[in-house]
């Protein structure tokens, strides 16, 4: 089975199609074995104690299991399937129990304190002096220092924790796919344009199906809840959503996740306490820029302070809209997104329709390409027969400016049964130089928009086109990485609220005039976006800011909240926390069965825990950096600035967590960043 493996060949790229889901737990298990046996040879009584020796042997280690458990993972978020989750889980298991294994090994921990207290540790080159001092960290953090039964307890609830969070993220992904609406009258579909239709019209003909088909996947919830004239759909629709995987909506109770939301609060903050911390908010913020909890909740409500006003005068000025335009006497979330194009198109004449046609996804993706091109010198170019697990994927091989493939990425763009909703990037591969051989970086890039129909090519919103953007800056910061030990390059390491900057950054370049005339032309005509639609893009892109902000701090104080008061005598509190921040910071309530929490994959099943106000926090660096390319054309060159891209490229993305990342941030900058770069980025300043 082991030579048949391919999750066990050494192969520059997965065989994706070679992938079964019979592979996994063979794979998992004999890699495993055999990163215990280096392990045990790495901390023998006297063997050496130096860098090559105890670091580079565990990253070797790590980066073998690396490459055989990203495609599995991969495959988990856009291929799933029964067969699959049925390895997956349990195999996800042995690795949380691998790592935390690993994590509260004492005579590992004693091998890498020793090279920190060796006398030369101090001339070490700083990548190598961060990693050791990463470890260290990391090992506190996983319990090192916990005697028994503290030690034992605190693996289990890993193990638990792991489970959990894949358990919450199949729920939402089954309540998505479990409802749909057949709809056979057009009537029905009154005000969707014809661009949403076509996707509804697909979705109707991938089940044999005639008229259309109105789900839950990204593209169909937008369509109806921004244009539907039909608010006994909009409703459906909303209600449906909003309610996945919860006690309340149309599939009530099957895939609800409200337990499993109680356990993972009493299991994180039983961890955090085991480890000397009074909640798992504060641990959380061992490996993140902000100092405490008061900084945060601090930085948080002076937002709010800021925004609600303003989303309080949004709000009336929508609901006068509303009533007096629309006949709607009382103004429901599920007419929120509908009114509020309504109330766009008229006061800044402005319809997303108008702009889809000038945002043809290949010439974006072209375009993209280019200005990454004139920022950092580096080319992609696609590459044909790479294996991939969709025939929607394509692969690109990046070349740096002296035409040296240094780095890769798969690109799957697409909305699909068995994918996993939203936009993300992750890693295939990590830059990695192990003494023998180099190790290119690969990424994932992988977005959910709608796909190309009757013979049109994919038009994206403008909100698409910052999405893709986005996704691809977290990809630049993996690509274009300098830093050759895996753990603190790119990426990895680097502190998660400073993680989103390199993302948020690239959006900017979406709302600027000489990016766009890189690929924001007519998919028919080739006529570039006119500059008065381009102007009242610009007028418009505040439209609801404070709405927006007052939203996105909504989300943020109510993960924080629910972490850093976790009580275990009352219980999570989920609803009574969400209903406490929303007093607070909120102007719009959603009804009463609404369920947000219950599909916020973010902080339940992915990486944000106690870190959702990272975006905003992220956002003030990142409005902040773009204002030196800002600087740059006020002083004569262009706001695409090679100078500063290569500076940006050097002082910031190819560094990764080899320093922290507020001294990348001042030696870009020259400064500290400044808070009213985010008030100025949202139109509030």
């Amino acid at each position: 089975m082991n030579q048949d493996n391919p999750l066990l060949a050494d192969t520059a790229l997965p065989a994706f199609s070679q992938i079964r889901p019979e592979h996994v737990e063979p794979a998992v298990d004999a890699i495993l074995a055999d990163y215990r046996a280096g392990i045990d040879a790495l901390v023998a009584p006297g063997a050496p104690r130096d860098f090559v020796t105890v670091m580079l042997t565990q990253e070797r280690l790590e980066q073998r299991l690396a490459r055989a458990w990203a495609p599995v993972s991969h495959l988990h978020s856009v291929a799933d399937s029964e067969a699959l989750r049925k390895v997956y889980g349990p195999a996800e298991e042995k690795l949380t129990e691998h790592a935390i294994e690993l994590g509260q090994n004492r005579a590992l921990y004693a091998a890498v304190q020793a090279l920190a207290d060796a006398s030369d540790f101090a001339t070490l080159p700083r990548p190598e002096r961060a990693l050791v001092e990463h470890a260290l960290r990391d090992f506190r953090l996983s319990g090192v220092a916990l005697e028994e039964p503290a030690r034992s307890r605190f693996r289990e609830i890993g193990v638990e924790l792991s489970r959990l969070s894949t358990e919450f993220s199949n729920a939402v992904l089954d309540a998505s796919e479990a409802w749909h609406e057949h709809v056979t009258d057009e009537r029905d579909l009154a005000g969707i344009p014809e661009s949403g239709r076509a996707v509804l019209r697909q979705y109707a003909e991938d089940l044999d199906l005639d008229g259309y088909l109105v789900t839950l996947k990204q593209p169909s919830v937008q369509a109806v809840l921004t244009y539907a004239d039909n608010r006994g759909l909009r409703e459906r629709v909303y209600w449906a959503y909003q309610t996945r995987a919860s006690d309340q909506g149309p599939n009530a109770g099957k895939f609800d996740n409200s337990a499993r939301i109680e356990k993972i609060m009493a299991l994180r903050h039983e961890a955090a306490q085991l480890l000397g911390f009074p909640n798992a908010a504060e641990e959380s913020l061992a490996t993140k820029m902000a100092g405490s909890p008061a900084e945060v909740l601090e930085f948080l409500r002076d937002l709010a302070a800021r925004a609600k006003p303003v989303a309080q005068r949004e709000l009336a000025r929508l609901r006068e809209f509303a009533h007096a335009e629309l006949k709607l006497d009382n103004l429901e979330s599920w007419d929120v997104g509908y009114a509020s194009e309504k109330l766009r198109q008229q006061q800044y004449a402005l319809d997303e329709e108008q702009l889809k046609p000038y945002f043809p996804l290949p010439a974006v993706i072209d375009g993209l390409f280019d200005l990454t091109t004139k920022l950092y010198g580096i080319t992609l170019a696609a590459r044909d027969g790479v294996d991939v697990w969709h025939p929607d994927v394509r692969y690109y091989d990046v070349r740096d400016a002296d035409g040296q493939v240094f780095a890769g990425a798969y690109v799957d763009l697409y909305a699909r049964n068995g994918k996993r909703g939203g936009a993300w990037m992750d890693v295939c591969r990590a830059r990695f130089d192990d003494g023998e051989q180099m190790q290119l970086p690969v990424a994932f890039l992988t977005c959910n928009f709608a796909p190309p129909t009757e013979g049109r090519p994919a038009l994206l919103t403008h909100d698409d086109v910052l999405t893709l953007f986005h996704e691809f800056g977290h990809g630049l910061h993996h690509l274009l990485t300098g830093i050759t030990l895996p753990s603190i390059g790119g990426i990895d390491g680097v502190e998660w609220d400073a993680v989103e900057l390199p993302s948020q950054f690239m959006e900017n370049f979406g709302w600027n005039r000489q990016a766009l005339d890189l690929f924001a032309k007519h998919y028919q005509t080739g006529e570039k976006l006119p500059d008065e639609l381009f102007q009242r893009m610009l007028a418009a892109r505040h439209f609801h800011a404070g709405l927006f902000l007052v939203r996105q701090l909504e989300f943020a104080l109510f993960d924080f909240l629910l972490h850093l008061e976790y009580d275990p005598a009352d219980g999570a509190r989920t609803l009574a926390v969400l209903e406490q921040v929303r007093k607070q910071v909120a102007v719009l309530y959603p009804p009463a069965w609404q369920r947000f929490p219950h599909g916020f994959s973010h902080i339940f099943a992915g990486g944000y825990a106690a870190g959702y106000y990272s975006y905003l926090w992220a956002e003030l660096l990142s409005a902040d950096a773009f204002g030196a390319f800002e600087e740059a054309a006020e002083q004569g060159a262009s706001v695409i600035d090679r100078a500063t891209g290569e500076r940006f490229r050097r002082e910031f993305l190819a560094v990764g967590a080899s320093r922290p990342a507020l001294e990348s941030f001042i030696a870009f900058r020259g400064r500290k960043p400044e808070p009213e770069a985010l008030l100025r980025s949202h139109g509030l300043a």
